[in-house]
């Protein structure tokens, strides 16, 4: 659902400005255009992506190996990563990563620690992504891809030194903290 809302406001005799707001209920985006309307003339157009905010879960089993998903969805499609998503509108980042990886993979997880941050920037897609990554701890369940037609096409354990070649970029960085950790 997109939510529009439109002002105008008159700045001077020959020119109106109109502002949008689109705002992707759910989705935890917002484009804001400015567009000025000239009474005679062109119109001229200026669009700002405001960046969108996600977290993720560095999750480790027994034998030190990181559970990585598939990601069948924009942003980083067929591309793994690790579980997480995108944060609710006022959701604490600690609660986000938890929810988040009880949708995806089925555990319970208790946050160790914040791990690092990480940025997606893609003009040419629209896209600007900003992750915060944990470290967590599995309290219990089993690890299950609960998103098999949705967001996730993929779930698998991988040892951290034979990792496939198309890591989503947001992960690296947490990964290579792991690696050069061991």
């Amino acid at each position: 659902m997109i939510l529009t809302v439109t002002v105008l406001l008159n700045f001077s005799k020959p020119s109106l400005q109109a502002v949008s707001c689109f705002v992707l209920l759910g989705l935890n985006f917002a484009i804001i255009e400015e567009t000025n309307l000239p009474i005679e003339g062109e119109t001229m157009s200026t669009t700002i992506a405001i960046p969108r905010l996600g977290v993720g879960a560095v999750i480790l089993n027994d034998k030190n190996e990181i559970l990585l998903v598939l990601r069948n969805r924009d942003p980083e499609k067929n591309t793994w990563s690790i579980p997480g998503g995108k944060v609710d509108p006022y959701e604490q980042l600690e609660t986000s990563v938890i929810r988040e990886i009880k949708e995806e993979v089925n555990l319970d997880v208790e946050v160790k620690a914040l791990l690092c941050t990480a940025e997606t920037i893609r003009p040419e897609n629209g896209e600007h992504w900003v992750s915060v990554i944990y470290e967590v701890t599995t309290l219990s369940g089993e690890a299950r891809n609960l998103e098999e037609d949705g967001a996730i096409g993929d779930m698998r354990w991988f040892s951290l030194d034979a990792l496939p070649s198309n890591l989503a970029c947001f992960a690296v960085p947490a990964i290579e903290l792991l690696q050069n950790r061991n």
